[in-house]
């Protein structure tokens, strides 16, 4: 009898698992942003619950504010970082200074942790920023394979790189002098798209249960 009753649960299980897993599919469309690099395309996908740092981003992007500038701060094992207007210029010594004129308030949140392959915001630091506002246009990207947990609750993480990693990698390997500012310009051109969230996490193998979803 209990046997009978196994087969007859992994049976009915069996029936549900598809409507279960269909269920749990994304729905609706999402922003995929695209950053080509001379070493190749990175794709990564922001986060609903960070929506101020995800509406700034996307909007910088889609006015190109992002094309033409540099990853200007790569180190191998840690992180790559760019979208720094002042890239655009002939003078090397004023990357990493430069902005949109605006800094974007903290969204830091303990669900979003610097994990390989997060997109983070830079900022100033504490004695000039103590609220931890995030800069204007400049990100990075976490480039160990590890994550780097001690920037956890530290900086805003308000998106994850779903397709790339080995770019980041190749980015972060490049030859760079003593300010960790690449030898040979890494120009970025940064391109987003609505594709549906289902393809998406098929694609990509992304899991959209880690943030909240708006309909």
């Amino acid at each position: 009898m209990k046997l009978l009753k196994s087969i007859a649960l992994i049976a009915l299980i069996g029936i549900l698992s598809p409507a279960l897993v269909l269920a749990q599919q994304p729905k609706g469309k999402d922003k995929l942003v695209t950053i080509e690099t001379p070493q190749g395309e990175i794709k990564l996908v922001l986060f609903e619950d960070t929506p101020q740092h995800k509406a700034n981003f996307l909007k910088l992007a889609e006015e190109g504010f992002y094309d033409g500038t540099t990853f200007h701060r790569v180190i191998d094992g840690f992180m790559i970082q760019g979208g720094d207007p002042n890239t655009k210029d002939s003078e090397p010594r004023n990357d990493g200074t430069g902005n949109p004129g605006y800094t974007v308030p903290s969204e830091i949140s303990p669900a979003h942790k610097h994990v390989r392959g997060a997109v983070a915001a830079a900022r100033q630091d504490d004695r000039v920023n103590p609220s931890k506002a995030s800069s204007g246009s400049q990100f990075y990207i976490v480039e160990n394979h590890d994550g780097t947990p001690m920037l956890d609750g530290v900086y805003t993480v308000f998106g994850q790189v779903v397709d790339g990693l080995d770019v980041i990698d190749k980015i972060a390997a490049q030859p760079a002098d003593g300010r960790d500012r690449p030898l040979t310009d890494i120009k970025m051109k940064v391109t987003v798209e609505n594709v549906s969230r289902k393809k998406i996490a098929r694609k990509y193998d992304y899991d959209y249960s880690t943030q909240t979803l708006q309909k």
